[in-house]
Parts: structure tokens; C-alpha cells; sequence
């Protein structure tokens, strides 16, 4: 099997899984803002993480799959700016939504009535220009890739400060922007990878402390309604947040390996990984999403039911 191929098949794999998954996600928010007409913040923050995960599926992984096969040429030097940054962009955005997501989960088990749950009150108002925010900040961060980022076809010979991605061809002017840019990129993860992985460690403290209360206080009826539901949501999180540490945690290490060679690779192995790893959090997270959030299931039954 040629790398080529094992490449598209792997892109593939993440495709039929992320897109349908996403695409699911976005379709029973939809149906359950029609019904209800408001979606409460949490599902809002979901939702968006839903479209932001979809664009990294099915920009980077649809368009590799069909460039791989042979099936669309794409990657032109316009193909490759844009595809590269769209990614990039996409890619912070979901790291970000990830944080904003357990962070507010984590104001959300705060006791009603306290400082914290009047933040979280605050945070709901205002979750707009949280987005906006995120939406101005990360699109900036990711400037370098429209200008330094051209199509391999176009290229002589690989240059030096440059990063193989298969068809497209990062090349830096020198090796302090390649290793600025590239602080740029791992700080933009490693800061909502600590904030995200202390939210999560706050929400299992507080499980733990409700798990030890709901032991005393056996005889009488434990935590149900929207207690459970949080507790749900959280569980949910915790879930999605240690999935994000893993695969970004490898995607990093690789990145940071890359920085470190002095002359661009010859063979986008290492880029490959890269991506995959990264585009699997936008792929499986769905999966996670649909399994634990019951408003989600419930609307995909509905259409289901309806379907048959």
C-alpha cells in the first residue's frame, strides 16, 4: 500500500465519522430551538463547538481524503492559504470552545446564590462577545498561514524554515518566525489546556463531595432532576476535556518536534500525525456529545422515529 493511500484512508476514517457526527449535533439543536424557540448557554456553547469541529472535519479531512484519491485538485497556492487557515482557525476555535464549555460547567455547579453563580449569570449575558472575541483573536493568530503558505506543486525544491504538509508547503522567511509562529501556536493551546484541565479538577472535586453527601443522606430520595442533569453535563465535560488533553497533548509534542528540525522534512509524516490527531478530538467529540447529552439523543430518536 502506498503512503498516499493509507493517508486517504485514514483522513477518510475521520470524515465519515466527524461530519455525520457534527452535522447530527447541529441538525438536533436546530429541531430543539424550532420547538422551544431559546436554547439554554450550555447548548449554545455546544452547538458552536458542533459547527466549529465540522468546519475542521470537513475543510482539512474531506478535502485530504479527495486530494489522496485523486478525486479534486484543491491545493493550488490559493487552495492551500485557504484551507490551511480556515484549519487553523477552526482548530484554535474548538480548543477554545472546549474551555469556555467546562469553564461555565464549572460555574454551573456552583450553589445557587453565590458569587460564582452570579459570574455564570454573566457569562450566559454575555456568551455573544465571548464568541466574537474568540472568533477576532484566533482568526489573527492564524495570519501567518495566508502568508506563508504556498502549494508544493509550485516548489522547486523544499526551502529552508519550512513545514511539509503533503500538498501544501509552510515556508517561514527564517527560523525565528518559524519558531515564533510556533510559540504563537503552542501557547494558544497549552493556556485553555491548563484553564480547561482546572475547571475539570473543580467539577470532579464537587462530584465527589455530592457523591460523599448523597451516601448520608441515603434515606431520603438523592440527587435527581436538574441536579442529576448537571451532574450529567459534568460528567460529559470531564469527558470531553480529558479526550482534548490526550490527542492535543500528542498533536503539541509532534509540533514542538517539528520546530526543532532545522531544514524542512522531506515526507509529511509527522504533519499527518499532526492533523490527525488534532482532527480526532473534532471527529470522536461528537460521539461523546451525542452519548451523554440527552436533549441531543432525544431530538436524533424523534428523527429517526420519523424517518422509518
Amino acid at each position: 500500500l502506498s503512503e498516499t493511500f493509507v493517508r486517504g484512508m485514514l483522513y477518510l476514517s475521520l470524515t465519515v465519522v466527524g461530519v455525520p457526527g457534527n452535522a447530527s449535533i447541529i441538525l438536533a439543536f436546530l429541531l430543539l430551538l424550532y420547538q422551544e424557540n431559546r436554547l439554554h448557554p450550555a447548548d449554545v456553547i455546544v452547538l458552536h463547538l458542533a459547527c466549529v469541529n465540522l468546519l475542521v472535519v470537513g475543510v482539512r479531512c474531506l478535502l485530504e481524503t479527495l486530494a489522496s484519491f485523486r478525486l479534486a485538485n484543491i491545493f493550488g497556492d490559493v487552495g492551500c492559504k485557504a484551507v490551511i487557515f480556515v484549519y487553523r482557525t477552526s482548530r484554535s476555535l474548538s480548543i477554545w470552545l472546549t474551555f469556555v464549555l467546562s469553564a461555565y460547567q464549572c460555574l454551573s455547579v456552583a450553589p445557587p446564590g453565590s458569587r460564582w453563580a452570579s459570574i455564570r449569570t454573566l457569562v450566559a449575558q454575555y456568551l455573544g462577545f465571548v464568541f466574537l472575541f474568540l472568533w477576532l483573536s484566533n482568526t489573527c493568530m492564524s495570519s501567518a498561514a495566508i502568508l506563508f503558505s504556498f502549494s508544493t506543486k509550485n516548489a522547486s525544491s523544499p526551502t529552508d524554515h519550512g513545514i511539509n504538509v503533503e500538498f501544501c508547503s509552510v515556508s517561514f522567511p527564517s527560523q525565528l518566525s518559524k519558531e515564533a509562529n510556533g510559540a504563537i501556536q503552542v501557547g494558544r493551546d497549552v493556556v485553555p489546556m491548563a484553564l480547561m484541565t482546572l475547571a475539570s479538577l473543580i467539577i470532579l472535586v464537587f462530584l465527589y463531595k455530592h457523591s460523599q453527601q448523597v451516601k448520608g443522606l441515603r434515606s431520603s430520595s438523592g440527587g435527581g432532576g436538574s441536579g442529576g442533569a448537571e451532574q450529567r453535563a459534568a460528567k460529559a465535560v470531564v469527558a470531553l476535556v480529558t479526550l482534548y488533553v490526550i490527542l492535543y497533548g500528542v498533536d503539541n509534542g509532534l509540533w514542538v518536534y517539528t520546530l526543532t528540525v532545522r531544514k524542512t522534512m522531506t515526507s509529511s509524516l509527522i504533519s499527518d500525525l499532526r492533523i490527525f490527531f488534532s482532527s480526532l478530538y473534532a471527529a470522536l467529540s461528537p460521539v461523546v456529545i451525542i452519548a451523554s447529552n440527552r436533549k441531543v439523543n432525544g431530538r436524533l430518536r424523534c428523527l429517526l422515529s420519523v424517518m422509518k
